[in-house]
């Protein structure tokens, strides 16, 4: 079989669907690739680099639709797309199935096979494919990066001959993968972070990141704000009140606005109003992400840059993917290859189209003649809502007094019973050793007693700080043990050699590790 490869024709698209590395993969599953004449040119990829590793150029739209029987693009198809397809045949590209209806009505009509690879279900097994997360990854960096050259000041703080610059304050609302990817961003330039969303399970993550997260005085914090499938679900009014009046709050005091929130299959939730843009100081900066949805802000305009009655500047683009064309290629294009690689299980270039399986269930809109979407709600969520730690019960004095009585009561048995053995092994020995030996052996034991409980007592937590003191134990038994070697018993000087070889072992080893562990806390 076929995988066609057409030139995007949307305007500002630079992507393509497969690039010369992927292509070679494809081919190892068995299929033969087939790519339209300056495919991959904005993005980086030249024909010749493609007809290197075997791939077939061809001329015009018309003659690679003719021959491919799979059609793998970024952008949706057009109507006309599907007239150049005959029944049986399989489109593969991002589709937003819910706001093309009418496309899958012409899918329908046509006998076009269909697979949305924006309708991946994000579960574990799927994230190999799952392109929406590649892209916004991508666009959650750029995003940064598009905010940092309109901002005009810099993101981390500065102390200087010439006076002291405050780092500027990012506030990210939406913390899914492009969000995530924002905070990273910002994080990493300096910025003092925050970070907002509806489902309070992803604030560990938003914290780990060196961001803070925004909490919201509200008791019922959205039990519904995660959707199945890792998406976020609406929230209710009086959330939504809530979220507004602590986005108010933040307004004055915050330099950068990036929005990355979006509900599968509505348009994106007005999050930042024009009350709030008005609030803020001259010159800041919003990246609405959200942009080709309507925009999470009330003065995004799709694909423009415009700037408030009082200076701060609104980025509506929408191909932010697009400016990192080659980057994204490279990424959409691994996505591709991984779902053709589910759906060849044999690896005989034949496409089997599973519809018993979980992830071409849910990605395929379209098949045989009807329309299946929407898919079947996916049967593990991407973040599971965590539940609540349960505190720990106050003990009473009396309880602790008994806990610590049991405790004393343990320890002192155990360490009864320790001492009657040695007792009796000293004595079992002595009945048949020489003296001179027994002086050395009587140490020898108590060495090892002593030294079992003192470092066997130390919490787990501790042992690596330990380490010192147990290098000073060391260093001493390889002095004791020197003084031994020469006194002529063989057993004392057996044991001595024995002694100076672990113990040296234990000092270099300490060292090694120390050493590392201060390397991890040195700024390179």
């Amino acid at each position: 079989m076929r995988i066609g490869v057409p030139r995007e024709r949307y305007p500002g698209e630079r992507r393509v669907a497969i690039t010369p590395d992927s292509a070679l993969q494809l081919q190892k599953l068995g299929y033969n690739c087939v790519v339209e004449t300056g495919a991959g040119v904005e993005a980086g990829f030249s024909d010749d680099s493609f007809r290197e590793v075997g791939v077939t150029i061809v001329d015009g739209t018309d003659i690679l639709y003719e021959v491919a029987d799979i059609i793998a693009k970024v952008r949706p198809p057009e109507p006309s797309d599907f007239e150049r397809l005959s029944p049986g045949k399989t489109m593969i590209s991002l589709f937003y199935p819910a706001q093309n209806k009418h496309l899958l009505e012409q899918a329908k009509s046509t006998g076009v096979n269909v697979i949305a690879m924006d309708m991946v279900p994000r579960i574990s097994r799927a994230q190999k494919m799952d392109a929406l997360s590649s892209m916004a990854n991508i666009a959650g960096y750029r995003a940064v990066i598009e905010a940092g050259g309109n901002f005009g000041r810099f993101f981390t703080g500065q102390v200087t001959a010439a006076g002291k610059v405050p780092p500027a304050k990012v506030l990210v609302i939406g913390a899914g993968v492009a969000g995530l990817a924002a905070i990273g961003t910002a994080t990493a330039l300096g910025a003092i972070t925050y970070a907002f969303d509806v489902r309070p399970e992803v604030a560990e993550q938003i914290e780990s990141m060196g961001a803070e997260f925004v909490f919201l005085d509200f008791k019922d914090a959205q039990q519904d704000g995660a959707a199945t499938g890792g998406y976020a679900a609406p929230s209710s009014p009086e959330f939504r009140e809530k979220q507004l009046e602590k986005f108010r709050e933040l307004a004055p005091q915050i330099d950068i606005v990036i929005t990355t929130a979006l509900i599968p299959g509505r348009a994106a939730p007005k999050l930042w109003l024009a009350d709030m843009v008005a609030a803020m100081k001259p010159g800041s900066v919003i990246v609405d992400l959200a942009a080709e949805r309507g925009g999470n802000c009330d003065l995004t305009v799709a694909d423009s840059r415009v700037v408030s009655n009082n200076g701060v500047i609104i980025v509506g683009y929408t191909d932010f993917p697009s400016r990192m064309a080659a980057q994204s290629s490279t990424l959409y294009s691994t996505n591709i290859r991984h779902m053709m690689t589910d759906l060849t299980p044999a690896k005989d270039g034949r496409l089997v189209h599973n519809m018993e399986d979980d992830v071409i269930r849910g990605a395929t809109v379209a098949f045989e003649g009807a329309i299946t979407f929407p898919p079947p709600p996916p049967k593990i969520q991407a973040i599971a809502a965590q539940k609540p730690k349960e505190k720990s019960k106050e003990l009473s004095p009396e309880d602790k007094r008994a806990r610590e009585t049991a405790v004393f009561k343990t320890q002192t048995r155990r360490q009864g019973i320790l001492l009657a053995l040695g007792t009796a092994l000293l004595l079992v020995v002595g009945a048949f050793a020489p003296a001179s030996f027994m002086s050395h052996f009587v140490v020898f034991v108590l060495a090892c007693f002593i030294g079992f409980q003192v470092i066997w007592n130390v919490s787990h937590s501790l042992h690596t700080p330990l380490m010192a003191v147990t290098n000073a134990v060391s260093g001493i038994v390889i002095l004791g043990a020197l003084l031994q070697v020469g006194s002529g018993n063989s057993l004392v000087v057996i044991l001595a050699a024995l002694s100076v070889i672990v113990a040296t072992i234990n000092i270099v080893g300490g060292f090694l590790v120390t050493r590392r562990m201060l390397a991890m806390f040195q700024k390179s």
